[in-house]
């Protein structure tokens, strides 16, 4: 479980980049829209686990890699925003965020299931007058 102190910084960290991703995003990635969805950062404050959705690229995890390459310049700028706030400046690691995709998965696995049991079930009224 994250402390206090964790997700505070989380929440400056996921902030912070997303504005930089906003303002200077086709300078990392071209001009696919990322979403920062959520950052985990570890105990020591020293890793930052940055989650971010991509639309509009044919290839996200590609979008991924161009972001990844940019690493240490996105820091420097999340450095430069955060320098007076935290006293550690996180070692960012970009990785897809693909729980909307899960949850698009799911969401029509239980719809087909769902019209699945209305095709199977029967109005209770039809059967007794069978027997």
């Amino acid at each position: 479980m994250d402390s206090t102190r964790q997700l505070k910084y989380a929440r400056l960290i996921q902030k912070e980049i997303g504005d930089i991703f906003q303002r200077e995003g086709p300078d990392f990635y071209g001009k696919a829209f990322v979403t920062v969805m959520g950052v985990r950062v570890s105990p020591d404050l020293g890793i930052a686990r940055v989650y971010l959705s991509v639309f509009g690229a044919k290839d996200p995890q590609g979008t991924i890699n161009q972001i990844e390459s940019h690493n240490k310049e996105i820091r420097k700028r999340l450095g430069n925003r955060i320098r007076h706030q935290a006293r550690i400046i996180p070692e960012l690691k970009f990785f897809l965020d693909d729980s909307l995709d899960y949850a698009e998965k799911i969401d029509k696995l239980l719809r087909d299931s769902k019209g699945k049991d209305d095709e199977r079930s029967v109005d209770p009224g039809e059967n007794s007058s069978e027997q």
